[in-house]
């Protein structure tokens, strides 16, 4: 009988089955099989938070299956992904299915390769108790939080929010930063600007940076027209010339967060499509030639370290390709952060000398582009630096008047040229912010002539919006949630309506901030992000053995708790009310402005004044169209599933319903409203017949997903 090795998903599954061949069945158990019910809290607080998990709905079926493949096998491994996730999913796995916790049954890939295969199934383990006990404290630490504080959150300001332990503080870092934005006062200052032509006629730009006193800052229009006065007629001296070389390292190869960061900024995914895309890199892709091949390392890692057998290949290609000069004298070493859990290598490819354009036709156009970047970071960090030439050039400008009295003032021009590309010839990782060019030939004493020269005005600007590229750089160096948890946290946030995306920046709906500020009134710590980041750090001792996951849920719920019970007893009268809730439609009965609320069955219009007045009624979307029976309205409706369908607002006396959206437009024939079904624009009115093809859309160039 075979030897069974569940994985977490079919891809990876097909994979590994190609290296482990027949004397191994390698089946997924799609995810996770077991976890914490959602229709309660599913913790039990009072014996020591022990949680009470069940199989997830929908996969009976998978979990019979595996336990009779467990069954006529003769060993099982679990080879779910190599992170605390992964090792929760074995540990619940080896649970259902009767493992032993003690046996060596846990194998693990940093790499779905043959060698990567092959050195995990040589060096089974048994299932890492810490690590499934930091998972389980941070499913219950986020279990507790979501089911205790959103009902309060719902309650005070809007049916159906949700309060969350990492995501509320992602949200007031936006919200913060909104704050600084609208408390930031502009501060003027100018600049002169001047091109000079050399004694060869080739233009010099140069900024000004003081006069004979020194360095000095514009601040007004008065200060810099003075100056444009010193300088009508002025003669222009080259005063000296400092050259030098710089050198210019590769930044090191990707973690998960610099991933993200780098897709955002470079190809405009979202982090959650980044991940995925990695994840498809990571389990295997079809390769022409090669079959079923993964082409890069596990993708959530914050550890830099990269082995010595990658190093090796690197420099095999790195030599063949540019020459041994395109080396590093000796290996170059990255250090992680401190703080960085180092069970994994970096990201990079798995086999280096496989190029993107080799492998091109067998990826999508995400996964091309996605490995492009992850392989050329990776072989440019191990290249040689990159030499530059620099030069700095002093001009002082003066009238005879003023050079007789010793004053002068100052322009500086600087540039450089390249003397070597090193890793540049690869990838430019764009780690400098370097505006300087080339500059013309300069000697010291040279005469220049004035081509031309400008006052600017210029004001300081506030600080810049988050991009998801910027939050998840802010998240990591504050320690809030990990690399794993950032695209979840982006994508939660937006989804619920806390955070809006306005092309690329995020800022804060009305909701979010009103929530943030309920949060940091009444419960600080949870929005606190030095305490957020405290706890990860906690949850990072559970699960190197040297913290009790129990004492810790204690000490946080016992104090959460208390914080709650007098939020609720404080607040038990108050009801924040949001001004995008706030309708122009009056309450029949009292005259106030109707407000919109949510309930069981959706949105509602409903008087501020409850509880004098009760009055409430259904929230009514136009549409714009007339019912082609009665000619009454056409409104926006939902089924009792929660479908949106259209209908006339004379029901029950008028029973017009259709899924068909309306269009807007009328029927060129008949002058009825026209409802589109899939690609057909039709009048509802069957005697009449009028049809058409629905135009398509022109697709809008995405950056986003």
């Amino acid at each position: 009988m075979a030897k069974l090795v569940i994985v977490e998903s079919p891809a990876k599954a097909k994979s590994i089955q190609k290296y482990l061949g027949s004397g191994y069945e390698v089946t997924s158990s799609m995810g996770h099989v077991r976890d914490l019910p959602a229709a309660k809290l599913s913790v039990d607080v009072k014996k020591d938070f022990a949680p009470k998990y069940a199989i997830i709905k929908g996969k009976e079926k998978l979990v019979k299956e595996l336990k009779q493949k467990a069954e006529s096998s003769d060993q099982v491994f679990l080879a779910t992904d190599p992170d605390r996730e992964g090792e929760a999913i074995s540990w619940h796995l080896a649970t259902i299915l009767g493992l032993d916790l003690k046996d060596n049954n846990r194998v693990t890939f940093n790499e779905i390769t043959k060698s990567g295969v092959q050195t995990g199934m040589a060096n089974p383990r048994a299932v890492d108790m810490d690590l499934v006990d930091a998972q389980q404290a941070r499913r219950i630490l986020d279990r507790l939080v979501g089911y205790r504080l959103s009902p309060f959150v719902s309650q005070k300001i809007r049916r159906g929010l949700s309060a969350g332990r990492v995501q509320s503080v992602a949200v007031r870092l936006i919200v913060d930063r909104e704050e600084e934005i609208r408390a930031f006062v502009p501060e003027e200052y100018w600049t002169l600007d001047a091109k000079f032509f050399n004694p060869q006629r080739k233009i010099i730009n140069a900024s000004f940076t003081g006069d004979e006193t020194g360095k000095v800052k514009i601040t007004d229009a008065q200060q810099a027209n003075a100056y444009l006065a010193r300088l009508q007629n002025a003669a222009y001296t080259v005063a000296s010339v400092k050259k030098g070389t710089r050198k210019k390292s590769p930044a090191p190869p990707f973690n998960t967060s610099t991933l993200q960061q780098a897709a955002s900024n470079r190809l405009g995914f979202q982090a959650q499509r980044t991940m995925r895309t990695a994840q498809e890199l990571y389990e295997g892709v079809d390769i022409q030639g090669m079959g079923a091949t993964g082409l890069i390392t596990y993708m959530r890692t914050d550890s830099l370290r990269i082995s010595d057998d990658a190093r090796a290949q690197a420099n095999a290609f790195i030599e063949q390709t540019y020459g041994k000069k395109y080396l590093p004298d000796k290996p170059r070493i990255f250090k992680s952060r401190a703080g960085a859990q180092d069970g994994h290598e970096a990201i990079r490819p798995t086999i280096p000398s496989l190029t993107p354009e080799q492998v091109k036709g067998s990826l999508t156009s995400d996964q091309f582009k996605l490995y492009s970047i992850i392989w050329k970071r990776f072989m440019a960090s191990q290249m040689a630096q990159c030499l530059q030439n620099t030069v700095k050039a002093e001009i002082r400008g003066a009238t005879p008047e003023d050079a007789a009295a010793g004053k002068y003032c100052v322009f500086t021009a600087s540039g450089y040229s390249v003397k070597f590309d090193g890793y540049t010839a690869l990838y430019d990782d764009g780690s400098d912010d370097e505006k300087e060019g080339k500059i013309p030939e300069l000697s010291e004493g040279d005469t220049l002539k004035n081509k031309e020269l400008n006052a600017n005005q210029h004001f300081t600007q506030p600080p810049a919006r988050f991009t998801e590229a910027t939050l998840i750089k802010a998240m990591e160096e504050e320690g809030i949630g990990r690399p794993s948890t950032y695209a979840t946290i982006i994508t939660t946030i937006v989804k619920r309506g806390y955070v809006e995306r306005s092309a690329k920046l995020l800022r804060p709906t009305e909701l979010g901030e009103a929530i943030t500020k309920l949060l940091k009134e009444r419960f600080p710590k949870i929005v606190n992000v030095k305490f957020t980041a405290q706890m990860e750090s906690n949850l990072d001792n559970v699960g190197a053995g040297e913290a009790d996951y129990i004492q810790i849920l204690h000490t946080f719920y016992d104090d959460f708790e208390k914080t709650l019970s007098k939020a609720k007893e404080d607040m038990k009268d108050v009801k924040i009310t949001l001004q995008e809730d706030v309708t122009d439609i009056p309450c029949e009965k009292c005259g106030r402005m109707m407000v919109i609320k949510t309930g069981r069955y959706g949105r509602f219009l409903a008087c501020p004044g409850y509880p004098e007045c009760k009055n409430a009624k259904p929230l009514v979307t136009e549409t714009g169209a007339t019912c082609p029976k009665c000619g009454k309205k056409v409104v926006e409706k939902r089924s009792k599933r929660g479908f949106v369908f259209y209908g006339c607002e004379g029901w029950p006396d008028c029973d017009f319903s259709t899924w068909d959206k309306p269009t807007g437009e009328n029927c060129p024939r008949c002058g009825k409203s026209l409802f589109r079904k899939g690609g057909v624009i039709s009048c509802p009115d069957e005697s009449c017949g009028f049809t058409k093809k629905a135009e398509r859309k022109k697709k809008e160039a995405k950056t986003d997903e």
